[in-house]
């Protein structure tokens, strides 16, 4: 049965949790979706997979599963990525919410102390596959003692790079801050920038910078310190010209996009990209991040949710546990280029036989998460804000790292 909650009340309960958890305090105000013909339920589908080659992926999907589960039907509506918990949050007010969605796996740090999600503890046990999960993705759906989420997908950030471009300038794919750094300026020419990310005010971006927070030797909790160190050396990427100042704008589908392009030599991206690339008029290959004081990458993917007073929740459940047969999740994360979750079809997809994806799977054991509580999204504006106040020359590394640790601390509860 859905509840419903004052808007006043609901604002006050957001503002506690922080911006990206405007969903504080929902037990339901949730809008379901009509049934078609008698006997047939439509179920909204919400996700941020607007890329082209997303769409066949998604799309054969639920073909299957409408085919599959009798009386169901799907009505799917993807948002750009920056937009799809901006659209929860108001839907949390207004009543207009999905069935089902597929979020962020980031976003459980906002979300699943809300009441927006529904608890799935009781069902999972029932289903029994637990344990046929990653311990890494599978830790980051539980909130609080409860099973809030199933895991979609793996996934975590490696460097391409253009093997024409490598080979003619005489150096070998780097592996170290120093050797990055070089082969970025050996590479540079014209309007050919070295290296390409995502520095996006989103997500995305803090998603990027991470792993050179935790290349330096730090943390969140140690921003002031080691976030210098990582923002001096993308600083002096792009003082050098090795990397555009532009990035600030970009999302890592731009940056791709500038690699397949030649207008990048190399990039920092994710699996997800492996099957564009290979239809692109380059040669490319893949190596793990390069290192500093240590070796680091994001683990990054994205769960599916129901939402907790949706009215179709049981046909809801059925659509994610059939999504987790091997013979409909295989071929989805193929046409995504993801990594699984779940060990039992670790060596059943092309990610098996993929040199590309063996190295971003073999790269997962350092794969870091993001589960930094309710706050993280406060922290990690923070961080991306400090990014972009240095790539565009607006603060030095030092004073950007002091102020933004003011406000992870805050965050995180440290202050």
């Amino acid at each position: 049965m859905s509840q419903t909650v004052g808007r006043r009340a609901f604002l006050r309960a957001a503002g506690a949790a922080g911006a990206g958890a405007a969903a504080v305090g929902l037990g339901g105000a949730l809008a379901s979706c009509g049934s078609g013909q008698k006997g047939t339920v439509t179920l909204t589908w919400w996700d941020y997979f607007t890329a082209p080659h997303f769409q066949a992926g998604s799309n054969a999907l639920i073909a299957d599963i409408e085919a599959a589960i009798p009386g169901v039907k799907i009505r799917r509506r993807a948002f750009p990525f920056a937009d799809l918990n901006t659209a929860l949050t108001l839907g949390a007010v207004s009543g207009d919410l999905p069935d089902i969605a597929i979020i962020d796996n980031v976003a459980m740090n906002s979300f699943g102390n809300s009441g927006l999600l529904a608890d799935l503890t009781d069902r999972v046990k029932a289903w029994g596959q637990a344990s046929e999960y990653y311990h890494g993705p599978w830790a980051g759906c539980q909130i609080g003692g409860k099973t809030l989420g199933i895991p979609n997908n793996s996934n975590c950030l490696a460097l391409y790079y253009n093997t024409d471009l490598l080979r003619a300038a005489g150096v070998k794919p780097p592996a170290t801050w120093d050797e990055l750094a070089d082969t970025a300026r050996r590479l540079t020419s014209g309007d050919r920038f070295g290296l390409a990310i995502s520095a996006i005010r989103t997500e995305e971006g803090t998603f990027q910078f991470l792993p050179f927070l935790w290349q330096a030797g730090g943390d969140l909790n140690t921003f002031s310190t080691y976030g210098a160190t990582a923002l001096s050396f993308l600083g002096d990427l792009v003082e050098k010209g090795s990397l555009s100042r532009n990035c600030v704008g970009w999302t890592q589908q731009d940056a791709n996009a500038r690699f397949i392009t030649g207008r990048a030599a190399m990039q920092i991206n994710g699996p997800w990209q492996v099957p564009t690339l290979k239809k692109a008029d380059l040669e490319w290959n893949v190596v793990p991040l390069p290192s500093d004081k240590t070796s680091a990458t994001c683990l990054g993917g994205e769960n599916w949710v129901l939402m907790a007073g949706g009215k179709h929740q049981d046909a809801a459940w059925e659509v994610v546990k059939y999504s987790q047969k091997p013979s409909a999740l295989v071929p989805y994360l193929e046409a995504f280029g993801d990594l699984p979750a779940r060990s039992d079809v670790a060596h059943s997809g092309t990610w098996a036989s993929d040199p590309a994806l063996e190295l971003f799977i073999s790269q997962l054991p350092i794969a870091r998460g993001r589960l930094y509580g309710a706050h993280y999204t406060d922290a990690s504006t923070a961080v991306v804000e400090a990014e972009q106040a240095v790539l565009t020359g607006s603060s030095t590394p030092g004073a950007a790292a002091a102020a933004a640790a003011v406000k992870i601390n805050r965050a995180l509860g440290r202050s």
